[in-house]
């Protein structure tokens, strides 16, 4: 099975990815936006568009997610924002024309929520103090200038199944994910100061500076 997190940048897909992976013996992360910026730096800086616009990404991600899926026994889960139905119809609906059991669904949340969400991202809280409350959402900025689209094209039903996030902490997201895809995650026995670490690490593994 794969579960494919959608959502706005920002809107907690690979939190919730992790969260999963860590609760749910045997499942692993293949993170498509991994491929995606290797292609970038490929590139020459002035040709370093959306990567989603590359056909090498859209297949690559159905070639390497098919191996997984194909030859890993467990779950595996991969957290990507996509908004475009071409992109959409390339990558998750083409996992399922090939015969894979793919789940979908996008994490929404209000803009305020989800940009609140961006300025604590990553390093989000040692910049603030250090260059005040919007340097967050400077180094955010393309995700910031995506959201409106984003919120917008994933709230249409092709995207669903839709799950708003705004009242909902991480693990509770994930399991809500795992009883609508019918699995059982091990019970969360995190404290929550081990809880807001871990998932600091998380956003500081994944902070992108190209």
């Amino acid at each position: 099975m794969l579960l494919w997190i959608n959502g706005p940048f920002g809107g907690g897909k690979t939190q919730t990815a992790h969260e999963i992976q860590r609760r749910l013996p045997g499942s692993v992360v293949c993170d498509p936006e991994h491929a995606g910026f290797g292609l970038r730096r490929m590139l020459p800086p002035e040709l370093r568009g959306d990567f989603q616009d590359l056909t090498a990404w859209r297949q690559g991600v159905v070639e390497v997610l098919d191996l997984a899926l194909t030859k890993h026994d467990g779950v595996v889960i991969a957290p990507m924002t996509v908004t475009r139905p071409d992109c959409f119809a390339e990558t998750v609906g083409r996992l399922r024309e090939i015969g894979h059991d793919v789940r979908h669904f996008t994490l929404l949340a209000e803009r305020e929520t989800v940009l609140k969400r961006l300025r604590e991202r990553g390093f989000g809280h040692l910049l603030q103090y250090v260059a005040g409350k919007n340097a967050g959402l400077r180094r955010e900025s393309w995700a910031v200038r995506q959201l409106d689209h984003c919120l917008e094209r994933l709230r249409e039903p092709e995207f669903a199944e839709h799950l708003w996030t705004d009242h909902s902490t991480v693990p509770k997201t994930a399991d809500r994910i795992a009883v609508l895809a019918g699995l059982r995650l091990r019970p969360n026995n995190e404290g929550a100061l081990r809880t807001r670490l871990r998932q600091a690490g998380v956003g500081i593994r994944h902070i992108r500076f190209d």
